[in-house]
């Protein structure tokens, strides 16, 4: 079984797309790991006879990781530390996503548990502030009804095109 020894860099077209350039990065990955199985089963049942495949099998696998360190050249992949110390450990890899959903739900609790305890503190200063200066509460009213109406003209306009029609937010 003989492996050709052409050199998928050539093949490979230049790309600018990161998802692309990941999938061409995986795909010479499992390329690899193929070479490398293959490899594994030459060498375990090596004679004399198998020496020309061997060496073969030793360039295709040379030209693959030239050709995948190429290719992750084009990639900017970032990798938190804490994971590849868990895949150092024997760890799943999910056990970090896991932990740092947990740790955003529990952060997340907590800013809402303060500012419903400053809507809270808010809504009591204004019913004692009623209580004592029902003038001046009535008047803060209806200035910060005006202020919030303001604010929503303004972030309205700033929405608007100049024929009129309304920009939309793009989904990514």
């Amino acid at each position: 079984m003989m492996i050709s020894q052409t050199n998928d860099t050539a093949a490979t077209p230049a790309v600018d797309d990161p998802k692309q350039s990941l999938n061409h990065v995986i795909n010479s990955i499992q390329k690899t790991l193929g070479l490398l199985h293959q490899l594994y089963l030459t060498v375990s049942s090596f004679n004399a006879a198998s020496q020309l495949p061997l060496l073969h099998r030793l360039n295709s696998l040379v030209m693959e990781l030239d050709n995948m360190v190429k290719l992750a050249e084009k990639c900017n992949v970032q990798i938190p530390m804490e994971v590849l110390n868990l895949i150092d450990d024997g760890k799943n890899p999910d056990e970090f996503t896991r932990d740092v959903i947990n740790s955003c739900i529990a952060k997340n609790q907590i800013t809402k548990g303060k500012t419903d305890a400053f809507k809270g503190l808010r809504k009591h200063l204004l019913e004692e502030l009623e209580q004592t200066f029902p003038d001046e509460v009535e008047s803060y009213r209806e200035i910060r009804a005006a202020s919030a109406a303001e604010s929503k003209r303004l972030a309205q306009a700033q929405s608007m095109l100049p024929n009129g029609d309304m920009k939309v937010k793009s989904e990514l």
